[in-house]
């Protein structure tokens, strides 16, 4: 009986092999990919003091040295439209009766003005002014502005956009609203008719068309966190939908709002990602046949925060493979949201402090690479097991990455799973290999958890890179390798 238990023991440390033939060009179903498929969306009150943070140049010039290409900015949220406290974390919300007043004020001289209690919350009221957008000018990446259509000024939305225009040559587009399927009847801008979706898309074709003129075709559509974006899409009408670029929806697996309980092994459950993000498929399908791109505008893993489940070394693996399952069913790009400094679980850097879902962010770019053109994905066999590759331009597999979802929570015998690839074009000789891992998926960067890329390298408080990264040979026979990667761990292999 002892012996069987030790047997046991040890099918369950290490789990059956995968077989995996890596095909020598992109199989159907690879999908090409945006240089800024990985972007960051700042909360509008807080991006002013992101800007003053010594880790924001470095954290994004690291992605883009990854990419050649700088993360695009989404500058917007809940503050450029309302705030309201829920249960015992803040949520933003355009729906409920703490009215946020985001203003624009050309005689401002601060970039904004508002009020809180204490620096861990959320503005109730805000203006900004001019230097606002002076700010933004100096992002290095394309920047898309939300600008506020609740309170229904349209007067001083334009005067806005034009500041924005005027000032900012890395403008990229321009939201009219935040979240508007949460606003409320009550709402100014429903003007005492009731709200719904198609009151809605009425209301966005009458801005749209009335401040193009003005503006230019540079609008971010819908930006919905609940509606389907095919609707407005299919009946906004022609002329308004010309002036829309792109198309935004809104995203987050799970929710800390009002005491609801999050859950880490299901939110980087690859078998659960894989389904949650076909839920945009017919979205993106539609905005592209539509001529327009299709984001995931704002996104993130959970809202009001999910402190049990958002800082930790689980949402770094979440994020690599949703953001390559978001590109594979269509998404064109994912803006990961950062809120308040101080007081956001799911931001990767804040105040002198970097964030284990950074390195997800960080080895997902590193894996698609500056040569990247297009990501397939190999295998979904298994729940918990992702397997991916990445294209040249050409046509030629660059890197493999195995991703092993699997939940280890630091405690018992953590398990390991093999995947055997074939079709390799090298006969025999050694392939180089880089891993993400950390001691268990709950481990927290910031409070000194050995987060670490390729055996030792690390983020400093500032984002800059520290330690030293390494490389794993892995030997190569007959056109195959072999590569062990445990739960909660992460692999990428060179070809």
């Amino acid at each position: 009986m002892a012996r069987l238990s030790v047997i046991l023991a040890g099918l369950l440390w290490l789990r059956q092999a995968h077989a995996v033939v890596v095909p020598s060009s992109p199989p159907s179903g690879a999908a090409t990919v945006d240089p800024s498929l990985v972007s960051i969306s700042m909360e509008f009150f807080a991006f002013p003091g992101y800007t003053q943070l010594s880790g924001t140049n470095n954290c994004l010039n690291n992605l883009a040295s990854l990419r050649g290409a700088q993360p695009a900015i989404r500058i917007g949220g809940t503050t450029q439209c309302v705030f309201s406290p829920y249960g015992k974390v803040p949520r933003y919300s355009c729906s409920l009766s703490h009215r946020d007043r985001a203003t624009y004020d050309a005689n401002l001289q601060s970039p904004v003005n508002y009020t809180v209690a204490t620096p861990a919350d959320a503005p109730l009221s805000l203006t900004y002014g001019p230097s606002f957008f002076t700010l933004a000018s100096q992002l290095q990446g394309q920047v898309t502005v939300g600008l506020n259509r609740q309170l229904n000024n349209e007067a001083n939305s334009l005067a806005a956009g034009s500041r924005a225009k005027q000032s900012m040559g890395n403008l990229f587009a321009i939201e009219l609203g935040n979240e508007p399927d949460l606003y409320a009847s009550s709402s100014p801008i429903a003007s005492g008719t009731g709200w719904s979706e198609s009151i809605d898309i009425s209301n966005e074709a009458k801005w749209l068309t009335a401040l193009a003129p003005t503006l230019g075709n540079i609008f971010q559509g819908a930006v919905y966190l609940s509606w389907n974006t095919q609707q407005l899409v299919s009946s906004i009408g022609s002329a308004a939908l010309n002036t829309i670029k792109t198309i935004s929806r809104h995203s987050y697996p799970q929710s800390a709002c009002g005491g609801a309980s999050t859950n880490l092994p299901n939110l980087m459950n690859h078998a659960g990602i894989v389904s949650y993000v076909n839920q945009y498929k017919a979205e993106a399908t539609a905005a592209h046949n539509a001529g327009k791109k299709f984001f995931l505008g704002e996104t993130n893993s959970a809202t009001c925060g999910g402190g049990g489940i958002s800082p930790t070394f689980g949402a770094a693996l979440w994020i690599i493979d949703y953001v390559l399952q978001s590109a594979l069913i269509g998404v064109d790009r994912l803006y990961f949201h950062h809120g308040t400094i101080s007081n956001c679980a799911y931001c990767w850097w804040g105040q002198n402090a970097v964030f284990s879902p950074y390195y997800g962010a960080v080895f997902v770019s590193e894996f698609l690479g500056t040569d990247g053109a297009k990501v397939a994905a190999l295998s979904d066999t298994d729940t918990g097991m992702a397997i991916y590759a990445v294209y040249s331009a050409a046509g030629t597999p660059l890197r493999l990455l195995v991703l092993n979802t699997n939940y280890f929570d630091g405690t018992g015998t953590r398990s390991s799973t093999t995947v055997s690839f074939t079709g390799i074009a090298t006969a025999s000789g050694t392939k180089q290999a880089k891993r993400l891992t950390a001691p268990s998926a709950t481990s927290l960067a910031d409070q000194g958890a050995a987060v670490t890329i390729g055996g030792g390298g690390r983020f400093g408080t500032n984002c800059a890179r520290t330690g030293t990264e390494g490389t794993e040979a892995v030997a190569v026979s007959n056109n195959a390798f072999s590569v062990a990667v445990k739960a909660s761990e992460a692999l990428i292999v060179n070809l």
